[in-house]
Parts: structure tokens; C-alpha cells; sequence
């Protein structure tokens, strides 16, 4: 019995410490999709800051400022694809923590039907034993009562031959 209460109680912790260990992935991830986003909002302000820039003569913007707002415009646009890859990631670490609570809400109902009918297996268990107990309560009734009678005569049968052998001994 103590074998299975430690299994039961081993396999119960290294459930509990997969579950911290994906939640703890969950928050890792949060904090990496986090700093993406702070990395794509300094880089949309660095984009508009390059779009201000105008280096050329009178005021207009050269090949170079063009050139330079493109590239930090496609880091922003390369950003944005990290960041739907790991929120892509993050969606599946949802729908595994989604599917794992399905799955513990399953077991559970499962280890609750079983103790149920196991309940139920008892209870009937119980009510035969009850019934069994009835009957014989009423079979040994039923034995002290003969038990009494078979006493009582055989107490008669002493006590009316002795009184007719003390007849007998009058009479002859």
C-alpha cells in the first residue's frame, strides 16, 4: 500500500513540476515577444525620425536619407515577422496549457466516475451483507427458539417419568 501511495504521490509532483516548467516557458516567451515589441516601437521611431531627416540642398532628401529610412523601415518590417513567429509560438504554448487542462478535466472525470461506481459496488456490497445478516440473525432466532422448546420438553419428559415412576412405586 505505501508502494502505490509514494507512486501516486511521484507521479503527482512531476506533473506539478512539468506544469511550472511549461508555465515557466509560457513567461519566458511573453517576455521574449515583449521585447520585440519595445525593439519594433524603437525602430518605428527611429523610421520616423529618418523620414524628418533631410541632408540634401535646400532642404530636400537625398538618395542616401531615402536609402536609410527603406533599410530601417525593412528592419521594422524583418521585426514584425519575429514577432508573429514567436506570438505563433506563444498561441501554441496557449493551446497546449488549453489541452493539457482538457486532458486533466478528462482524467478527473474519469477518476470520478470510477469512484463513483466503486461506490455504488460497495453499497451494494454493504446491502447484501445487511440482508445476509438479517437472515441469519433470523436463523439463529429461529435455533434458540427450537433450542428452548426441545429443553422444555425434554424437562417435561424428566419430570412427568419421574412422577410416573414415584406412581408406579405407590401402586405396587
Amino acid at each position: 500500500m505505501k508502494k502505490y501511495v509514494f507512486l501516486f504521490s511521484v507521479i503527482l509532483f512531476s506533473f506539478k513540476a512539468f506544469a511550472q516548467q511549461d508555465s515557466a516557458a509560457y513567461a519566458a516567451q511573453r517576455v521574449k515577444v515583449n521585447a520585440l515589441l519595445q525593439e519594433r516601437s524603437a525602430k518605428f521611431g527611429q523610421y520616423d525620425e529618418s523620414l524628418t531627416q533631410r541632408s540634401g540642398i535646400f532642404g530636400w532628401q537625398t538618395k542616401k536619407d531615402i536609402k536609410n529610412s527603406n533599410e530601417i523601415l525593412r528592419q521594422v518590417v524583418l521585426t514584425d515577422n519575429n514577432i508573429f513567429k514567436e506570438l505563433k509560438i506563444l498561441m501554441d504554448y496557449k493551446d497546449l496549457q488549453n489541452q493539457q487542462k482538457v486532458a486533466v478535466a478528462d482524467h478527473s472525470q474519469e477518476r470520478i466516475e470510477a469512484y463513483m461506481a466503486t461506490i455504488k459496488k460497495l453499497q451494494d456490497q454493504n446491502a447484501q451483507l445487511k440482508e445476509y445478516l438479517e437472515r441469519k440473525n433470523k436463523g439463529s432466532l429461529s435455533t434458540y427458539i427450537i433450542a428452548f422448546l426441545i429443553l422444555i420438553m425434554a424437562g417435561g419428559f424428566y419430570f412427568f417419568n419421574k412422577k410416573l415412576r414415584s406412581y408406579e412405586k405407590r401402586t405396587i
